[in-house]
């Protein structure tokens, strides 16, 4: 068994497919830290408090203390990719979309689709056979993209910052990051994953209204209603009804911020959508979110302290699992 205060880091540990933190519980695992002062840090908050690195507080370290061994200079692209995985998890709305998430080592990936065969709603007489539901492999690859940033600060510029400082910086990132892989996942609600699954229109003809709403609800049976993404300029519309201003959920909003509609449905805001749409889905079944790897670092330029030009940058997909599941109003 290995202790945090023995284990050799090297550059090596970022090679594998694995995050650090996965690499170091792997020799260090926490389950050997029970009723122990260490009892609750993970693997890589051991090494931290290996090398006295404080990376948040009032009294952090500057970025220099990353680099006063070159075993704690390994840690360094791993303290970056969890202070971007802060901030992408902090303007997170995805959890709110997507059904699944399937983490996959590569960049090919084939969903699966499913439809109905037979007649619907049909009494099943004695000896009948059942109505099936067939589940195949989508014939497409479903398309990744990758998004993230470029750091182009020199070492030299960083190493006097404050951590907690970098740390907002690259909190940031993170949720630049998030934000366009929103977008990505609007995207794909609308028009499809494979260009023969685009959702179906409901058109609003009149006066945008609550009862706009109620057409979505009720175009989207048999599914639930209880995801709504719209633009800002709607989104302030639809705080504005009447039914927002007496229900509970106008309570919800001005108590906690967050947005809910007397549907019951949370509302969404996507501002990369366009002014005259909403979609209205079932997050429990019209999307599926593939992610290859995690957060990809140039590790090694961070750990030599030639920072220049280093990529932060994670790779995400979208795939429709029901298509039936989400619908756009266009008003």
């Amino acid at each position: 068994m290995a202790f945090y205060d023995s284990i050799k880091l090297e550059k090596g540990m970022y090679a594998n497919g694995k995050s650090l933190t996965e690499t170091l519980e792997e020799l260090d695992p926490s389950a050997n830290y029970k009723n122990t002062d260490m009892d609750g840090l993970d693997a890589f908050q051991r090494q931290l408090k290996r090398y006295d690195i404080k990376v948040c507080g009032a009294h952090s370290d500057d970025v220099q203390k990353f680099f006063q061994t070159a075993n704690s200079a390994v840690l360094f692209p791993e303290y970056i990719a969890r202070a971007v995985m802060q901030g992408m998890k902090s303007a997170d709305v995805l959890s709110d979309i997507i059904a699944a998430k399937t983490v996959i080592n590569g960049m090919d990936y084939r969903s699966v689709t499913s439809s109905p065969v037979g007649e619907n709603n049909s009494v099943v007489a004695e000896g009948a056979e059942l109505p099936q539901t067939e589940i195949r492999t989508n014939p497409n690859l479903v398309s990744l993209t990758k998004r993230g940033r470029v750091l182009t600060a020199s070492y030299e510029a960083l190493k006097y910052q404050r951590l907690d400082i970098f740390t907002v910086t690259l909190r940031q990132i993170g949720a630049y990051i998030a934000r366009e892989q929103l977008s990505d996942a609007v995207n794909v609600l609308v028009n499809g994953d494979s260009g023969n699954n685009a959702a179906e229109v409901i058109t609003e003809s009149g006066t945008f209204s609550y009862d706009s709403l109620l057409k979505l609800w009720a175009g989207l049976a048999p599914y639930e209603l209880n995801t709504i993404i719209a633009p800002p300029a709607l989104i302030q519309q639809i705080m504005a009804f009447s039914e927002m201003k007496d229900a509970n959920a106008g309570l919800d909003f001005h108590g906690t911020g967050k947005m809910l509609t007397p549907l019951g449905a949370k509302l969404i805001c996507a501002p990369t959508l366009a002014s005259n749409k909403i979609i209205g889905l079932d997050k429990n079944c019209a999307l599926e979110m593939i992610q290859s790897g995690g957060i990809v670092i140039d590790s090694d330029k961070l750990i030599d302290r030639q920072l220049g030009c280093a990529a932060v940058s994670c790779t995400t997909g979208f795939s429709k699992i029901f298509t039936d599941a989400a619908k756009v109003l266009s008003i």
